[in-house]
């Protein structure tokens, strides 16, 4: 069964838009995801619906309707709603007509014993970049992303759609950074640090059969000199052009890509 809700000052709907906000997903431990690829991936990967909200107005797809259906079976509270309520939700400016509000789920790094490539990142700041890492790190079957020492919101909203559904299969932590480099010395892994002032090329990097962490630097600041000293490597994109850097994502990308061509 379907309840239907057509007014904007309704509890639901105010929660689903109140989740817009930081504060509000820190405080409910909720977020939201919307579209058909991230709602389906969501429930692939079993994790907790609070609410599903539709609009047969925008949710044209046989596929939409197999997830509402999916959600009244588990019992998940399935709101439909006129397109002027999905309007004020949604963020885009032509909703495909289905928001889920998910649980969020919280990980912890000294869980993680075996992997082979993991990726930190300090104080990261755009959530699309922490998003499109997250995908790239599924496409070379990566073990997950820890974020340092704060920055991103891993749900907002730019950072799950950037993640074009990953975020519900990569794993990620957060920790500061002692916390981190306690971990990394326990699991005796390299650590391979990325710096425009690196001394060895990319396409120079050793590898002697521990498992790798690839780490970030803030996209201002860089490694600071104690992040630096924690690395086994410093390495460095050759710039050809004018340019002095890449976007963080880019560069993780070219990394990633590298580094998985000598683990497999």
């Amino acid at each position: 069964m379907t309840e239907i809700i057509s007014s904007t000052t309704n509890p639901v709907i105010k929660l689903a838009r109140s989740l817009r906000s930081k504060k509000n997903r820190d405080e409910s431990k909720l977020f939201l995801v919307e579209g058909l690829l991230h709602v389906g991936e969501a429930f692939e990967a079993n994790w907790l619906f609070e609410c599903l909200i539709y609009c047969p107005e925008k949710l044209k797809s046989d596929f939409g309707y197999q997830l509402i259906n999916r959600g009244i079976k588990k019992d998940i509270r399935c709101v439909q709603v006129p397109a002027q309520v999905m309007i004020s939700i949604s963020e885009k400016e032509n909703p495909q007509g289905i928001i889920a509000i998910v649980r969020q789920r919280s990980l912890s790094l000294e869980n993680v014993n075996d992997f082979t490539l993991m990726t930190g990142i300090v104080s990261p700041q755009d959530p699309g970049n922490f998003g499109t890492i997250l995908r790239t790190m599924d496409a070379v079957k990566g073990n997950g992303v820890i974020l340092i020492d704060g920055g991103v919101d891993p749900y907002h909203p730019s950072a799950v759609r950037a993640s074009m559904g990953t975020i519900f299969w990569q794993p990620f932590y957060s920790v500061n950074f002692t916390e981190f480099q306690n971990w990394a010395k326990k699991r005796n892994s390299r650590i391979i640090g990325t710096s425009a002032h690196g001394s060895v090329n990319y396409h120079s990097i050793t590898y002697d059969g521990k498992p790798v962490i690839l780490l970030l630097g803030s996209e201002q600041k860089g490694l600071t000199p104690e992040q630096v000293e924690v690395c086994d490597e410093l390495v460095f994109l050759p710039m050809l052009g004018k340019v002095t850097s890449l976007n963080i994502s880019v560069a993780a990308g070219i990394f990633l890509y590298e580094i998985n061509s000598h683990l497999n």
